[in-house]
């Protein structure tokens, strides 16, 4: 089921848990095997965690949809973390995920009729399904499944950063640290451990773990710990006896007192509770010996037995990784710290600085400025079409006259004397919330409408029905008999770009607008804004994404960048021409 090329999702944000699996990787020098998270009640975001000593990101998304294939694909395990109200659906949609082959299932208390179901659907799917109401799993030295293990000292005494010859699996989670260190200390220690779960209805089962396992040669014998309830240890004793399992198998059923209480009591676990005589562990326990495992008269016995069937096995301890470099690394783990502050984008430590982990010389030498701004603000390469979009946006919107309120503020606060960063922010100032408020809403109408199907014309009436401007439709100055060249020349450029479907309805509702007045055209900003749109779609990015890259400020990222090239000439401009303090004139005001 699991090994070093085993990588996890998990289904739920479980930071901690991520960390030790971690913490666990970092010690047995394999890759990082949590590769995301699912949050279904957050967007997508960004959670650090440690390897080692050194910091890394790992992503959480709202949906498996949301996550991008170079990692979806990279995964082989989900560890479902979801509550006993909403572990089902999760699952069924686990299972659904084709490179998904092993799935983990934590809550307890999942209605019966809810594990028949996915028991039944599996038939058809063939995942390997460990739970419900199971917490480990752990390939030693490989693979840690969750929480096991307990601390990174228990998991060095008890020998788990290397695979040795012990196959240990249970119903119980919570005896398994016990197991694996009794197992440690009377053998060379275990390979694999297991605990499928303590419910009435477990999915994977007993016959189906050991079988798989009984193949591996490296597992020279098999330690089963069970308990009263069920009847599948009655059905491993009959595989023993019939020599379907070869190797030497140590079992026990644990509440043998359960004999000397009234029928029916059931113990802590769901499943632990005998129905009838063949269920109680005296009765299992005595066909195991009958059929040929070695069983101890109690759980005080036990290590005894594995140390004598491990000693007839004549196995030699090789221990050819030295405990003092796990401890140097335990003691790296424990003395790192977190840092202050992220970047994700450029980094001056080196000889050369990088955008984007592109030295600038490359940027120079083959590169223009729109390179530069999508490696740092999107972290992506571009094809000729969008950088030839971008380039001609920044020069389209870099000046749009003195008249506007933007400009007045820039060129007033100029003639006071301040300086050009000053001049600057006073722009800035005047800019929010209108303008915002044009591009995001707009792109939220936009967006869903043309995800959901809506027709232009649907579109218009339903903002007319809610008493709605239309962002990104009208302009004070423009019209249909007064075109905007800029709007021209972005069309044009538009025609390169594979599909335009934000763009097309745009300038459907466009046509719909006209009849009424015509001055309500889609302007430039509704245009830039359509376009940005159908490139990010180009580029495959998922609605989440988008979303998070808007919200971020992305879209007023590209107008304050190139209209700040004209505010910072209109500033310059007015210090040239040492235009005085600025006054209006009592004409141009009411008085009352």
């Amino acid at each position: 089921m699991f090994s070093k090329k085993s990588f996890a999702i998990i289904y739920g944000l479980h930071l901690s848990t991520a960390q030790k699996m971690l913490d666990f990787d970092f010690i047995c020098e394999r890759e990082p095997s949590v590769v995301a998270f699912v949050d279904p009640w957050k967007d997508i975001s960004n959670y650090k965690l440690f390897f080692g000593w050194k910091e890394m990101f790992i992503t959480s998304y709202p949906d498996y949809e949301s996550i991008p294939d170079n990692i979806l694909k990279k995964a082989d395990t989900v560890l479902n973390y979801a509550s006993f109200r909403s572990a089902y659906g999760a699952t069924l949609k686990s299972m659904e995920i084709e490179n998904i082959k092993n799935i983990i299932i934590i809550a307890e208390w999942i209605p019966e009729s809810q594990i028949r179901k996915i028991i039944a659907y599996n038939k058809e799917k063939n995942k390997n399904i460990i739970g419900p109401s199971t917490v480990w799993a752990m390939v030693n030295g490989e693979f840690r499944v969750g929480n096991t293990g307990g601390s990174l000292e228990n998991i060095i005494s008890s020998k788990l950063y290397k695979k040795w010859s012990v196959w240990f699996v249970s119903k119980s989670g919570g005896m398994s640290n016990e197991l694996r260190r009794i197992i440690a200390d009377n053998t060379n220690g275990t390979h694999t451990s297991v605990a499928i779960g303590w419910d009435k209805y477990s999915i994977a089962t007993f016959k189906d773990i050991i079988l798989a396992y009984e193949k591996i040669d490296e597992i020279k014998m098999i330690v089963l710990l069970w308990e009263v309830g069920g009847n599948e240890e009655n059905e491993i004793a009959q595989m023993i006896k019939t020599g379907i399992i070869k190797k030497p198998v140590v079992a026990f059923c644990i509440g043998t007192i359960s004999d000397l209480l009234p029928s029916g009591v059931q113990f802590g676990h769901a499943g632990a509770k005998a129905d009838t005589n063949t269920e109680s562990s005296n009765y299992k326990n005595l066909n195991l010996k009958n059929a040929g495992a070695v069983v101890p008269e109690s759980f005080m016995d036990l290590w005894e037995k594995i140390k004598e069937t491990f000693q007839k096995l004549d196995i030699k301890n090789n221990w050819d990784i030295e405990v003092s470099d796990l401890q140097k690394k335990v003691e790296i783990i424990n003395s790192r710290k977190s840092t202050k502050m992220t970047s994700t984008i450029s980094d001056e430590r080196w000889e050369e600085l990088t955008y984007n982990k592109k030295p600038i010389s490359e940027y120079i030498q083959t590169w223009s400025i729109a390179h530069v701004i999508w490696n740092l603000w999107l972290k992506r390469d571009l094809p000729e079409y969008a950088i030839e979009f971008i380039n001609a946006l920044i020069i389209l919107l870099a000046d749009h006259g003195p008249a506007v309120s933007w400009a007045t503020n820039a060129i007033i606060t100029a003639r006071a004397w301040n300086d050009v960063k000053s001049s600057l922010i006073a722009w800035l100032t005047t800019i929010w919330p209108r303008f915002w408020w044009a591009i995001d809403g707009a792109w939220k109408y936009f967006s869903e409408a043309v995800k959901n199907g809506i027709s232009p014309k649907e579109y218009v009436d339903t903002m007319k029905q809610k008493w709605e401007f239309i962002p990104w439709i009208g302009h004070k100055v423009k019209s249909k008999f007064n075109p905007d060249k800029r709007c021209e020349l972005l069309l044009n450029l538009a025609k390169k770009i594979p599909k335009t479907p934000h763009l097309e309805f745009a300038l459907e509702v466009e046509k719909l607008t006209l009849e009424k007045k015509p001055n309500l055209i889609l302007n430039v900003d509704g245009i830039v804004a359509c376009m940005l749109l159908d490139i990010f779609k180009d580029l495959n990015m998922s609605d989440i994404e988008i979303k998070n890259y808007i919200e971020a400020g992305i879209f007023n990222g590209f107008f304050i960048l190139a209209r700040s090239i004209w505010f910072i000439g209109h500033i310059i401009d007015q210090k040239l021409l040492h235009e005085p303090l600025y006054r209006t004139s009592w004409d141009d005001i009411l008085y009352i």
